[in-house]
């Protein structure tokens, strides 16, 4: 069987993103593989390493050209090969969910590892999107997988607790924190890396129209008041800042 994982870029979590012009300016900012595309990524070498009949694992990334710095990580984790679909403009994920449903038949996967939810778009729609385009079934939010033959049993989060599922293959998983614990690329195995196929494909081929277009985009500011409390009665000023707290910054109750 063959697994694909897909693979988005992201700002690090600790970067500083700044606004200009109704876009996000990603200049100078450190990009990363989003971590739930990691989980996928991590938990397909992990089922092969476990016995699992897995003939190849292949990353899947749609996005502009410094995505392959991502693609590249994956490469370096363990996967096999990559396919990137380059792309400057913003893709909805109903227009992502095409290309990869598209690669996945031509490629012919049993297996499509998505992240729950991705960390720029903020959306949990992919996996659905993919699963639905494909007719597979899915199992979102996992954080316990097996896989035995063509059989997949594990449990995953709902909104009451968790669930256990069992569904035959092909189908869509999308992962999260807990499901593993990713590893990090080691030096032998990044300059390995270097020599594995990674083929570039064109987006107009896919035919993928956005449902959603990106008219602007801001992030919000939270100025500080400065404001300052008299302390010469301290049994005062602890009534003034409680009362601050509780009316204005809405933070006690």
């Amino acid at each position: 069987m063959k697994i694909l994982t897909l693979i988005r870029q992201v700002p690090d979590a600790e970067a500083r993103v700044k606004a200009a012009g109704g876009q996000m300016d990603l200049g100078g900012t450190t990009m990363v593989i989003d971590g739930m595309d990691e989980y996928g990524v991590e938990e397909a070498l992990q089922l092969r390493e476990g016995g699992a009949d897995v003939e190849e694992i292949i990353g899947l990334a749609v996005g502009p050209a410094q995505t392959e710095d991502a693609v590249r990580t994956a490469l370096a984790m363990g996967i096999d090969r990559a396919i990137h679909v380059e792309t400057s403009g913003y893709l909805d994920p109903i227009a992502v969910s095409k290309v990869v449903a598209t690669v996945a038949q031509e490629e012919g996967v049993s297996l499509i590892f998505a992240g729950g939810q991705q960390a720029d778009w903020d959306s949990q729609a992919l996996g659905a999107a993919t699963a639905e385009r494909l007719s597979w079934p899915q199992a979102t939010w996992t954080n316990d997988l097996a896989l035995s033959g063509g059989t997949l049993t594990g449990r995953h989060d709902v909104d009451s607790g968790s669930e256990n599922f069992q569904l035959d293959l092909p189908a869509v998983v999308t992962t999260q924190q807990g499901l593993n614990e990713p590893r990090y690329p080691t030096l032998p195995n990044i300059m390995k890396a270097k020599k594995k196929e990674l083929r570039k494909d064109d987006l107009s081929r896919f035919g993928a129209q956005n449902k959603v277009q990106l008219v602007s985009s801001e992030i919000q500011v939270r100025q500080r008041k400065n404001q300052l409390i008299d302390g010469s009665d301290p049994q005062t000023a602890a009534q003034e800042l409680l009362g601050l707290l509780r009316n204005e910054a809405k933070v006690l109750n």
